[in-house]
């Protein structure tokens, strides 16, 4: 099932022995549109929760359970999460919790599809080349970004539309109401042909009228496969999902 990102801040995580504390944000790796880390305001200090750790979400109690101990959390690395995360950084934190590394390997979370794989030691470990370069980057500062189309402005970052199980960014959530009367559309990453981190700018290989007249996406309503395959079949581009 697919779910919207901005919906699961403030879900509590809930250790083996108590809650943890509750989601603020989430990182994501700007290669795969994967979802890595949520960030969780955890007493006085903010933690990285990985899915790896993570079991059968309480959707109905906005609860995500992991296996771990509040004193494992609170004993964690610092990582400021006011800034991007290097790979380096990711490597001390990935050490403390004893995860295989995810990037490599083909898969989604290495050779997996899925986080709980690793979690259970069924992906391959890649190589460690210990570079230093940023992968990570924060939802929320995201949803600040301006958004091109190929002919020019359209909008901006609204949201993300998130699959549950393997915590990959299936959409972007675009809101287009600066440009006209809009509303808000759905963009897959595969569609962005460049990223400016550095200018806050995310630039669309689709056109201004292609997003105008795309189906309308309701926040209120779930993303469903036929919504999904209807906007696919919109912008011309192919399915994976289509039955």
């Amino acid at each position: 099932m697919l779910r919207s990102m901005k919906d699961m801040e403030g879900y509590a995580i809930g250790a083996t022995d108590g809650v943890i504390g509750q989601v603020r944000d989430f990182y994501f790796d700007d290669e795969a549109w994967v979802i890595r880390y949520l960030v969780v305001k955890a007493a006085e200090r903010m933690v990285l929760i990985s899915p790896i750790s993570m079991g059968l979400p309480d959707w109905e109690e906005k609860i995500l359970p992991v296996s771990l101990t509040q004193k494992h959390v609170a004993n964690s690395p610092d990582i400021d999460t006011d800034k991007p995360v290097s790979r380096r950084q990711e490597m001390g934190y990935l050490g403390y919790y004893g995860y295989p590394n995810y990037w490599g390997g083909g898969g989604l979370w290495g050779g997996a599809l899925y986080p709980d794989m690793l979690q259970a030691g069924l992906a391959v470990k890649p190589s460690d080349d210990g570079h230093a370069d940023v992968h990570l980057r924060s939802g929320n500062a995201v949803m600040r970004y301006y958004v091109h189309a190929s002919d020019g402005d359209i909008g901006h970052v609204q949201g993300f539309i998130v699959d549950e199980r393997s915590w990959a960014i299936r959409y972007l959530i675009v809101n287009t109401s600066n440009w006209w009367l809009g509303h808000d559309v759905l963009i897959a990453p595969e569609w962005i042909s460049n990223v400016n981190w550095a200018e806050s700018l995310v630039t669309v290989d689709l056109t201004r009228t292609e997003i105008r007249q795309s189906p309308r996406y309701d926040a209120s309503t779930p993303v469903v496969h036929e919504f999904e395959a209807a906007t696919h079949k919109h912008y011309g581009r192919p399915f994976a999902n289509a039955k």
